[in-house]
């Protein structure tokens, strides 16, 4: 059968319609189309990538990666293995620096991160002499299993495999070992951190990551998310595609195209269609279908789908009852800025050349800044997530000049007042003067340690949570990584305990995304996962072996330094 007619012969216009283009319909879009499926994604942005968009959004020649930016989870994930060839051959390239993240204290001391082994032990032991030798060994450690840990993180656990993940792990461990090591996927960031280093700076460079994770420090499982980071940190850096992550976008929707695919923008879809108890493809809201002859593929949350894309379906009370139990989490910020000369930093000149500097006061500033955004409350010390795109890819501005990529992840969607009661708050709305007085407030603090910040600003443009649920619905509330990722929505339990994995009781209809398993972040998984199930074949090699293999050996990423 033909690409140009399989579709045709199971009765649609196309074997599988994606709703929404990010990573992982991309991913899943591009992976199908390898395997001879015609695919159409349809998104209703006038962009495609969800939240990879790369725009000029302060000044001309001034590139920046609107919401997300680094992907070190992408270029280590199966979908970059299997699709990297043709994704370079179509000029996608990935580049990365030796430094990786760094800490910066009120104080102006600073602990950093590289790729280097031998480097991080000598930096971790200034701080606490030991602490080295006890980062090396838990990493070690944790990659010994990464077969398991990764798996956790990258098949479908509710499914086969998963069952087949947990005998593995019976027969390596014994049930007592089991039982002591599902205990290390349990205990906090803090715990694992206090446990394991003496010193509170080297506390402090780890446990902001726990925020790219979507939880807080003291969230039962960060620790298990603070060590899988640490570990992909030290592997693979801090990728950036060079000239923006669009590139990823276009070269994903290139290799759907070149098979008889579409990628539509302008695209908004209304509903799924259901005929005989089986998706067969969705209603736009101009009136207009796209049928699939095979299976339809949903990258939305779990309220836009059994509220909105299925409101006309039979579906199960049970699962409408736990698509409306789904929570989001905390809500973000982002801040850019096009400065007419690169930072320049007050103290170590290492931060000048640090992809992502953290500024927090260490591990206690970042659990109390998520306890007051949990308590609704404006953080008085928010954890600064100030990326510096240019130390890796000095195309994003022009020769002389800089951007800085400010996020800030402990913020309420629904602000009912200010930790430090400076700012007024109009109960529970993100209005225009909110979000610009909170971004003073952040833009002081990065000035008492940039010195020219303010005298070379070209201009500054603020995404609040509002703006960012109204670019993209599956932000919902502000909410960047689509729902809450407390541990009872995680793993086998995302997005729901009763709506576990990627089906839906809907046949041929697939939920995909950050709101599914293995939750956010630019892995890709859920597409991934979702693909290999539809073309009914799996890798040669067992998926979390070839993750573990390929962070025991070097990434092989251009480095700029």
């Amino acid at each position: 059968m033909t690409r140009a007619t399989s579709a045709a012969s199971r009765g649609g216009d196309y074997d599988a319609v994606i709703v929404g283009s990010g990573v992982n319909s991309l991913v899943a879009g591009a992976l199908l189309a390898q395997g001879g499926w015609r695919v159409c994604v349809l998104e209703r942005n006038p962009e495609l990538g969800g939240a990879i968009r790369t725009d000029e959004i302060t000044e001309p020649g001034f590139t920046h990666d609107v919401y997300s930016c680094w992907h070190p989870l992408f270029v280590l994930s199966d979908a970059y293995a299997q699709l990297g060839d043709e994704l370079r051959s179509r000029g996608l390239q990935y580049l990365t620096a030796e430094l990786v993240t760094a800490t910066l204290y009120p104080d102006g001391e600073a602990a950093f991160l590289s790729r280097s082994s031998e480097a991080n032990t000598l930096e971790f032991d200034h701080h606490a002499p030991g602490d080295g030798h006890a980062f090396q060994r838990d990493l070690e450690d944790f990659q010994r299993n990464g077969d398991i840990s990764f798996g956790l993180l990258s098949k479908e656990l509710a499914a086969p495999a998963g069952g087949a993940l947990a005998l593995r792990a019976l027969r390596r461990f014994g049930r007592r070992g089991l039982i002591q090591y599902s205990g290390q996927l349990l205990i906090s960031s803090r715990s694992w951190l206090q446990t394991t280093f003496a010193s509170p700076r080297v506390w402090g460079l780890l446990a902001p990551w726990v925020l790219h994770t979507g939880v807080g420090p003291d969230a039962g499982g960060s620790g298990f998310m603070n060590r899988a980071i640490a570990s992909v940190l030290q592997t693979a850096g801090l990728p950036v595609a060079r000239g923006g992550g669009s590139h990823l976008v276009n070269a994903l929707a290139a290799i759907i195209n070149a098979q008889g695919g579409n990628c539509r923008t302008g695209a908004e879809v209304e509903r799924v269609l259901v005929s005989g108890g089986r998706a067969s493809g969705v209603r736009l809201v101009d009136g207009h279908t796209v049928t699939a002859g095979r299976a339809v593929l949903c990258n939305v949350t779990p309220p836009q789908l059994y509220d909105h894309l299925l409101a006309d379906c039979a579906v199960p009370p049970a699962a409408l009852a736990e698509g409306h139990r789904y929570r989001f989490g905390r809500a973000g910020m982002q801040i850019h800025y096009a400065l007419s000369s690169p930072p320049r930093w007050d103290g170590d000149d290492r931060l000048s050349r640090t992809p992502v500097v953290h500024l927090t006061p260490g591990l206690d500033g970042v659990s109390r800044a998520v306890n007051e955004a949990d308590r609704g409350l404006l953080p008085h010390t928010a954890t600064i997530v100030c990326g510096q795109p240019g130390t890796v890819d000095a195309s994003r501005a022009p020769a002389g000049s800089s951007i800085l990529w400010i996020q800030l992840q402990e913020l309420p969607s629904h602000p009912i007042g200010d930790a430090a009661g400076e700012i007024a708050v109009e109960r529970g709305t993100w209005t225009e003067s909110l979000r610009e007085r909170y971004a003073d407030r952040i833009q002081s603090r990065l000035a008492r340690h940039i010195t020219n910040l303010e005298s070379s600003i070209l201009r500054r443009v603020t995404l609040s949570p509002a703006d960012l649920e109204a670019a993209n619905p599956n932000l919902r509330g502000g909410d960047i990584y689509s729902g809450s990722c407390d541990l009872d929505q995680s793993l086998l339990w995302r997005p729901r305990p009763g709506l576990a994995g990627h089906r839906t009781p809907i046949r041929g209809l697939y939920q995909i995304g950050a709101s599914t398993h293995p939750g956010p972040g630019l892995g890709a998984g859920s597409g991934a996962i979702v693909a290999r199930h539809l073309l009914g074949r799996w890798p040669a090699q067992d998926l979390s072996d070839a993750i573990r293999n390929r962070l025991a050996r070097p990434s092989g990423l251009g480095a700029t330094r």
